[in-house]
């Protein structure tokens, strides 16, 4: 953990221990709470398998500082808090940045696009953050190291390039530790990426209350540091009740005329039940309510209905990221109005086809053009 370039607000804030709604500083029942902004526990923390989320008497002091989640219970959890600028709210975090022109679909890869985009030139590549930050050092891959991003890439001067800064959970809270003490952070914002997506944190709905809310800020807090270095980083918005959508709409619209776009993933929403009761809610909230020229760039779905809602949802303002042209192109499927098939063709000649079918169902029209709607 390291200090951070943002205000704090007096002494840290902690969420109280056993998640205590009645003292909670953040709970908007409590009537001395310092931040009124949680409506109160969830409903399940079984993403925990700590001493006291199982009810056990033991002390859990030892178990508590190695967690990987954080509660009021945690013994370090007002170190966490400190580390976080000590407040949950969004006032203090700033954005700036200006988006560049992308096409409606980025096709997400994993190394040069060079033997890709034969006959494509398509206006821009994205690449998943485990390509650039290893997920095992923890540094900065040979692949990227003191190169630009176009360079690793393999990019023309006019094409894109895109860093997905979403991973593994072990992955992105690494980058989180070390981007300062190793520089991750200036060594990314010093790549000349065209558009971050920034490194996003996990919120789900098993998690504490506490968890959430810390991960809402850090996901906006490494957005507004990216954009301090120079680069142009859209943060990603995760939410669970309509009391973080109501703080993301009131925060971007304060920030509307320096922030460049913002990401959404939906990997996360995985069950129909995630996506019909949390997503389709969430999305047609924010579509109703982001500032309504705001670039949205969606990663972690790939289906034709789910696309048809996006599209439905945002409309010419969606871009979406996604690798799945690319997958189905190295196992011989080919995407068609019909769905997938089995095809014979070169996996480049795959790819060729699905990119530009997947450009077709965002723009919601048959194009072939490379997408530049």
């Amino acid at each position: 953990m390291t200090d951070l370039p943002f205000p704090r607000f007096g002494p840290a804030l902690a969420p109280a221990a056993s998640c205590d709604c009645r003292v909670c500083p953040f709970n908007m029942d409590n009537p001395s709470a310092a931040e009124p902004i949680c409506a109160g526990c969830s409903s399940t923390c079984e993403f925990c398998t700590c001493a006291a989320s199982e009810g056990s008497a033991v002390d859990h002091a030892d178990t508590c500082a190695g967690c990987s989640i954080r509660c009021g219970s945690r013994t370090d959890i007002h170190a966490w808090m400190a580390d976080v600028g000590g407040t949950l709210l969004f006032d203090d975090i700033g954005a700036s940045g200006e988006c560049p022109d992308l096409p409606s679909y980025v096709p997400q890869v994993d190394g040069k696009v060079t033997s890709l985009d034969g006959r494509l030139f398509w206006p821009a590549y994205a690449v998943g953050l485990r390509r650039v930050v290893s997920p095992r050092s923890f540094r900065v891959s040979p692949m990227f190291r003191g190169r630009s991003a176009h360079t690793a890439l393999g990019l023309g001067a006019q094409q894109r390039a895109v860093l997905v800064g979403y991973g593994e959970d072990a992955l992105v809270e690494a980058y989180w530790t070390h981007r300062h003490r190793r520089g991750l952070a200036e060594e990314i914002a010093a790549m000349g990426w065209d558009l971050i997506l920034a490194p996003n944190l996990s919120v789900y709905r098993n998690q504490p209350r506490a968890e959430n809310l810390i991960n809402m800020r850090r996901n906006l807090m490494v957005a507004s540091e990216l954009a301090a270095l120079g680069a142009t980083a859209a943060p990603c918005l995760y939410w669970l009740r309509l009391e973080d959508l109501h703080r993301y709409a009131v925060w971007s619209q304060g920030n509307a005329d320096r922030l460049p776009a913002v990401a959404v993933n939906l990997q996360t929403f995985r069950s129909s039940a995630d996506w019909e009761e949390i997503a389709v809610p969430g999305l047609a909230f924010l579509a109703a309510t982001l500032p309504e020229d705001l670039p949205v760039v969606i990663t972690g779905t790939s289906t034709a209905d789910r696309l048809a809602q996006l599209v439905h949802f945002f409309g010419a303002r969606l871009r979406l990221v996604s690798q799945h042209a690319l997958q189905l192109a190295r196992h011989g499927r080919l995407l068609t109005a019909e769905g997938e098939v089995f095809s014979r063709s070169l996996p480049v000649d795959l790819f060729t086809e699905n990119v530009r079918h997947y450009a077709s169902l965002v723009e919601g029209c048959e194009r072939a053009d490379g997408g530049r709607g």
